[in-house]
């Protein structure tokens, strides 16, 4: 019972520490800086008592490795949903798609969508197209890439996280 004991509790520990370590990591590419500082902290404190915990007990057994490592993987699973549910964030998205595409255009703005638009020309095909350009809160992504599938289901989409937006419109 005492081993039973000591692996739930390092099972559930290393999901703490693990989830607040991915959290953290997001939170650092986005310059969040104090409050990575105080999640670093708490990751490495928690972390710590685990490990010595783990460590120094007299029980022997495989759970207790085993505990530990699905602890680290669940926390890693947990620790992004939870860091791409509730961290915001803004995407760049830049879209390759055939030239006048008015529909496509009309019903991104539809949706209140900015979209800047730059005339392509490609010099291999010799054929026209526009890359349009958005800068879009992340939670509002998948509903972008709908709507631009809808009209144009070849259409080029890359996406980048965007560290920082200066003017403009992000919805």
């Amino acid at each position: 019972m005492e081993l039973f004991f000591l692996c739930i509790k390092i099972f559930l520990a290393r999901i703490l520490d693990v989830s607040i370590g991915t959290i953290r990591t997001m939170l650092m590419v986005k310059g969040k800086t104090f409050i990575m500082v105080v999640l670093a902290f708490l990751e490495v404190f928690i972390w710590f008592l685990i490990a010595r915990e783990a460590l120094v007990t007299n029980v022997k057994s495989i759970f207790i490795p085993i505990s530990y490592s699905l602890g680290y993987a669940t926390g890693t699973l947990i620790g992004s949903f939870l860091a791409n549910t509730f961290i915001k964030g803004i995407v760049g998205v830049q879209v390759v798609v055939e030239k006048e595409n008015k529909a496509l255009l009309n019903d991104v703005r539809k949706h209140n969508f900015a979209v800047s638009v730059v005339d392509l020309k490609d010099d291999y095909k010799g054929s026209k197209r526009d890359m349009l350009y958005f800068q879009i809160n992340n939670r509002n992504l998948k509903k972008l890439i709908s709507l631009i599938k809808r009209h144009d289901p070849n259409a080029f989409i890359v996406v980048n996280e965007t560290k920082t937006v200066q003017n403009g419109f992000i919805k």
